[in-house]
């Protein structure tokens, strides 16, 4: 009783009543869902330009993946839909494993090609590493040294 009072009354006061670092998972979901939706939806809808200034091989690399017919639409269909998926919290797990990949190829990208970008990549990156530290344990039973098969 005397518990429910208290934490009651810091509700009341205004007081947070657990530490504000259990709301960096869901604060690292929502900006990483939002980058992924608005330039995957930039993908097909062109609303942000291209940077003009862009080194030769990124150039040459970014016309090589649109030049295949399917690359480009398949990368940025998997970004908007990681994106839905992380905004709706659904399927989170399943969302960082489709979208790690993609976060290593953007960050070899600007590692190697484009370096004036490498700040937002290692953003990326970082924002994946700590949802999948999050969601470690529903990937547990993926990295088992020996899996049988269910009948």
């Amino acid at each position: 009783m005397r518990a429910a009072t208290s934490s009651m009354s810091q509700a009341v006061e205004g007081l947070p009543s657990k530490s504000m670092t259990r709301h960096l998972p869901t604060a690292a979901r929502l900006l990483m869902g939002l980058v992924f939706f608005v330039f995957g939806l930039n993908g097909f809808l062109n609303f942000i330009p291209a940077p003009s200034n862009q080194p030769e091989g990124a150039m040459a690399f970014g016309m090589a993946m649109m030049k295949t017919g399917y690359l480009f639409p398949l990368l940025k269909g998997t970004e908007l839909l990681v994106g839905v998926l992380l905004l709706a919290n659904r399927f989170v797990p399943l969302a960082l494993a489709l979208i790690a990949p993609v976060i290593v190829n953007i960050f070899m990208f600007h590692a190697f090609l484009a370096p004036a970008g490498i700040a937002i990549a290692l953003i990326l990156l970082a924002l994946e590493l700590s949802l999948a530290w999050s969601f470690r344990a529903a990937y547990r039973p993926m990295l088992a040294m020996r899996a049988t098969p269910r009948a």
